[in-house]
Order: C-alpha cells, then structure tokens, then sequence
C-alpha cells in the first residue's frame, strides 16, 4: 500500500517537473514575456513537496506519528497554495506589501502549528486541518478567477477556475470522509481507500491546474507575438510610408529648383544657340551671296560644332539632377561635380555681382549618386546666394572649398551673408522649420542631409568668418 501511494506522487510530481522544464526552455527559445513569478514559483514547490511526501511514504512507520518531513512536505503544500492565490490575485490588480508580509507571517506559523499537529496530534486532525485550509483558499481563489474572467475574459482561467472548484469539492468530500469514520487510523491500511482516491484525485486536479495556467501565460504570449507582429507591419508600413514621402519631396524639391533655375537655364543655353543661330544666318547670306570662302566655312562649321557641344554639355550636366528615374551610385572627382555646378548657376551669380572664391583641393574620388550630391551642392550655393543677394555687405562673396581629410572629402559652401539667427540653427535641418521659407531651406537643408547621411556622410552648419553662413558637407571617399 505504502509503495502504491508513494509512486502516485511520484508520478504526479514527474508531470509537473516536466511541465516546469517545458515552460522555462519555452520562455528561453521564444518568448520574451516572462512567467507570472507566483505561479512559477508555486510549481516549483509543489514539484519539492510532491517529491518529499512520497519520499516520506516509503519510510514511514507510525502514519499517528510521522517524521519531520511530513511537516516539511505539508509546509511547502501550503506554500505552493499560497503562491497560486497569489497569483489569482495579482490578476486584478497588484499585491500590496501588507498582504505579502501577511501571508509570509502565516507561512511562518503554520510551520510550528503542524509541528506540534504531528508531535501530539493524530492522522485524521492533521487531515482536517489541511482540509479546512485548502477550503478556504479554494473559495477565495475562485472568487478572484471569477471576477478577472468578468472583467477579460480567458479560456485558461476558466479552465483553472473549474479545476479549483472540482479541488474544493474533494477537500470538502475528504472532510466528509474523516467525519464518517468510525475508528482512529493508526496504520496506512486503516486509512478508507474512499479517502486515498480522493486525495490522489485532488492533486491530480491539482496538476491539472497548473496546466491551465501553463495555458494561460501561453496564450498570453500568442497575444504577445500576435501584437508585436502587428506593430512590426505598421512599423514597415510606416517606414515605406516615409520613403514614399522622402521620394516625393526629392521630386517636389527638383521641380522647385527647375522652376527657380529656369531663367539661368534658358540664358546659359541661349548663348550657345545664339550663337549658332548668328553663324548659321552667316553661313546662309555667303552662300546667298556666292563668296564663301573655304576658310569662311571651316571657321563657320568649328564655331557650330563648339556651341553645340557647349549645350549638349549643360543638358548632360542637368539631365541627372533633374530625372524622375533612380540613378544608381558611380565614381566621381568632386572637384569636376563642383565646376559643373558652378556652370549651372554662373549666370544668376553674374547678375546678383557675386564674386565665387574656389580653392579645391581634394583629389580622392567620392561614390555617391552624381545627381543627389549635385542636388545638395545646388541647394546650399543657392541658399548662398539668395542671403548675398539680401545682404547689404560689401563685397558679395561666395567662397567654395574641397580638402582631403580622413576617411572623406570635406566640402565647405561659405557666404558674407547676414547669417542664420541663432534661434533657428538649433532646427536648421528640420522638415519645414525654417523661418525664411522663401530661400526654400526649411525643404532643401532637411533633403541635403537626408541625402548626405544617406551616402553615409554629414552636413553641419557654423557662422562664417565673414559673419555669413558656412556649411561644411563631409562625404566618405573611396578606400583602397
């Protein structure tokens, strides 16, 4: 009889090690949510208890008299217990400290009052005792269940609440037992086997118990994941959201900047066609006339063949800088993405009497994206010049250099401007911040270092030596 009993425990104590194990190597491999502390911890001493009381079994010789660890099994029973209130507690809201120490209090006196139960008590007041705990707790952890279950409904919690209430009637049919015996059980086979079925059959409910709570942090981590899934879709939603919108300020800005450039544009390729126009109107009155000499004519066709190269070379200068199609990274000198800049704008610098100060002395070559890094050296030399053309200061001075530094080619677009305010530099490079939006800077600086971290470089702004602005662009240069 005794190994029969000790092996049921054993058994029941095997299950819920395994359930133990499984759920911390599940919290370790998937799952970032941690396990409520109470329940775990109320696993885990239910799993010691379990061992030690069928431990005990096996050596027990007077069930009226038992040893020590009996006291020691029932007290981590009854600490297990606890822990598992604890936890249907903590569902609706948090323990206060008033109630933790309370019940670490009553654990305390429940050692020594089973103590003096086992030393001058016998089996079935050890029983009863136990019993009319496991009845009280029971009640009051359903009471709990019911109410988390009223507020958020869960399947597991109404699993454990079922499993609680099927443990409260067997303490209650125990008690019932005990009461309708007619004799003292002094020895194990005196003990009703009605009463055995039942205490094997509530520690059963028991473990099940624990299951469903196993149940119920697993189906909060479903909720967990599920979430997290859910926000890592509007995260990447937001994020295409956000590149679509980058793309299409890239597109605003450029078609800005065509409008703006449009004068400077037509004047720098009308010279050219101008000038093929005059020669064309030449080459046709000499051959009207009759007299066109052969050194006339090869002077003509050289001239032609000049200017059209010359206006071929702006529009290629322009054509990637204003292309709605994505124009992948390439080689470049910085020194010649510069001077084809400079030829872009010359004409505006002409008219506003701007004398331009170059000393380029970088040689490293840059990879980036010729039409970007265009973009960005157009929007500063512009943003240059609208504050030299609304500056009263004498002389008009665009100053623009290019040094090797480490790592990098470092760019630097100077003006003897008036200057940025101090108030707006701290936002300088924030959508739309700008107070001077006619310069277009709240849009163009906020572009410029989008584009210029993008190629994995940065932009920074000071106060020129002159008292104007200074922008420095730095641009990793290519290794090896």
């Amino acid at each position: 009889m005794k190994l029969l009993i000790a092996l049921y425990f054993f058994i029941l104590a095997t299950i819920q090690l395994g359930l133990l194990l499984g759920v911390y190597h599940y919290h370790r491999s998937q799952s970032d949510l941690r396990p409520n502390p109470y329940w775990m911890g109320s696993l885990v001493v239910s799993v010691i208890a379990l061992f030690i009381f069928g431990g005990g079994i096996l050596v027990l010789k007077d069930i009226e008299k038992p040893e020590f660890n009996f006291t020691v099994a029932n007290s981590l029973f009854y600490v297990a217990t606890i822990f598992q209130l604890l936890f249907c507690k903590s569902l609706n809201g948090p323990i206060s400290k008033p109630m933790q120490y309370g019940f670490v209090l009553s654990a305390l006196i429940f050692v020594p009052a089973f103590e003096f139960l086992r030393l001058y008590g016998n089996y079935e007041l050890r029983t009863a005792f136990m019993c009319t705990l496991g009845i009280i707790f029971f009640s009051w952890q359903i009471t709990m269940l019911r109410r988390k279950r009223g507020a958020s409904p869960s399947r597991q919690l109404m699993y454990l609440q079922y499993a609680t209430a099927i443990e409260l009637i067997f303490a209650i049919a125990r008690l019932a037992v005990l009461a309708s015996n007619t004799f003292t059980i002094r020895q194990v086979e005196q003990i009703p086997q009605l009463l055995i079925l039942l205490t094997i059959a509530q520690l059963v409910v028991n473990t099940l118990s624990y299951i469903a709570l196993g149940g119920y942090w697993a189906e909060k981590v479903a909720l967990a994941n599920a979430r997290s899934q859910s926000e890592n879709d509007e995260i990447r939603s937001l994020l295409i959201e956000r590149e679509n919108l980058i793309t299409s300020l890239l597109k605003a800005n450029k078609t800005a900047a065509t409008g703006a450039l449009s004068a400077s544009i037509a004047h720098e390729l009308n010279q050219p066609l101008g000038a093929s126009q005059l020669n064309i109107q030449f080459l046709q009155k000499k051959l009207s006339d009759g007299n066109l000499t052969t050194q006339q004519n090869q002077e003509v066709l050289t001239a032609l063949l000049a200017d059209n190269r010359r206006a071929s070379s702006i529009i290629q200068s322009l054509r990637s800088m204003f292309s709605d199609g994505k124009i992948g990274v390439e080689r470049i000198d910085i020194v010649e993405l510069i001077e084809s800049v400079l030829k872009i704008t010359k004409p505006e610098i002409q008219a506003k009497t701007i004398q331009v100060v170059l000393d380029l002395g970088s040689h490293s070559l840059i990879n980036v994206n010729r039409g970007e890094i265009q973009q960005v050296l157009l929007n500063l030399i512009n943003n240059a010049i609208q504050a030299l053309s609304e500056s009263t200061r004498s002389p008009r001075t665009l100053r623009i250099e290019s040094r090797d530094v480490p790592g990098g080619v470092n760019l630097l677009v100077a003006d003897s401007g008036s200057g940025i305010p101090a108030a707006v530099q701290d936002h300088l490079f924030e959508l739309l911040s700008s107070s001077n939006k006619r310069s277009g800077m709240g849009l163009g600086l906020w572009l410029c270092q989008h584009i210029v971290t993008r190629h994995g470089g940065y932009i920074r702004y000071e106060d020129s030596a002159s008292g104007g602005a200074q922008f420095t662009v730095f641009l990793p240069s290519i290794q090896g």
